[in-house]
């Protein structure tokens, strides 16, 4: 069985960072810097850079009741925590929570800045970590009924391509998936290649995730793909043309009853 050498390691900060950064020269005003942070979904705050050097980052709260005019480098903080490319992701998330900063600035051993990392990317990267190990035993499992060698890949894939193996995803659901969706969050598919001539390719794992990025307007999304090399009778794909799966549109989005988690927390209460 083929992996990938990457889900051997702990992951490090430049595999999670956003390495285009949007920056802030010293001498711009409070008042522009303002308007860029009203402007923007993303950001409350930005990295100070001379060139590719960082020399400070001003935040919303760093231009509270200062004068529009006032320039940068007079109200920026400069007394900096950032990360480095190699640092673990794990010592970053630390760095993160007992700082109280939400996005560390990213330098290279020169002091020049190379990206940012934040509380999304941490985030991510812990849920990214569980993906490999459905797909190994999902891999293992395909191994031992089918007697075959299994390869795995790391791509984009159009969700235009996928065959659902479910007939039904729950509305409440879908809620939370939009959510992770809309602030990167969302965990990678898990998809079977089975060398068909037509490029279908079998959806194992995701089928909330790709409807709510129905809803989206997503066309595509990231996935780890498991390829079989040779097409074979896979019992999952034989169920699904049993029900009459063969795209996303034949998903019932249920929203008469709530998820099995959902039904068995409330029973809790």
């Amino acid at each position: 069985m083929q992996s990938d050498s990457n889900d051997h390691r702990r992951p490090v900060v430049e595999d999670y960072m956003t390495r285009d950064v949007e920056t802030v020269d010293p001498d711009a005003t409070v008042g522009e810097v303002a308007e860029r942070i009203a402007g923007s979904d993303s950001h409350n705050g930005f990295p100070v850079c001379e060139g590719r050097q960082v020399v400070g980052f001003v935040s919303a709260r760093d231009l509270l009741l200062q004068d529009d005019k006032a320039p940068i480098f007079t109200v920026m903080s400069t007394d900096l925590i950032v990360a480095h490319p190699e640092m673990k992701v794990t010592d970053a998330a630390r760095v993160i929570l007992r700082s109280g900063i939400q996005k560390l600035p990213v330098v290279d051993d020169a002091g020049h800045l190379v990206g940012i990392i934040g509380n999304a990317d941490v985030i991510r990267s812990q849920i990214e970590r569980a993906t490999p190990e459905k797909v190994g035993k999902l891999m293992n499992t395909l191994e031992s009924i089918h007697g075959m060698d299994l390869s795995q890949e790391r791509r984009t894939v159009p969700l235009a391509d996928l065959v659902p193996t479910q007939g039904t995803v729950y509305a409440d659901e879908l809620e939370g998936r939009r959510y992770e969706l809309e602030r990167g969050l969302a965990e990678p598919l898990v998809v079977i290649d089975n060398g068909g001539a037509d490029g279908r390719l079998l959806l194992a794992d995701g089928h909330h995730r790709v409807k709510a990025a129905e809803r989206l307007g997503i066309e595509e999304m990231d996935a780890y793909v498991i390829v079989t090399g040779n097409p074979v009778e896979l019992g999952m794909e034989k169920t699904a043309r049993q029900a009459g799966l063969s795209s996303l549109g034949d998903v019932e989005v249920v929203d008469y009853a709530h998820h099995p988690l959902v039904e068995t927390t409330q029973r809790l209460q």
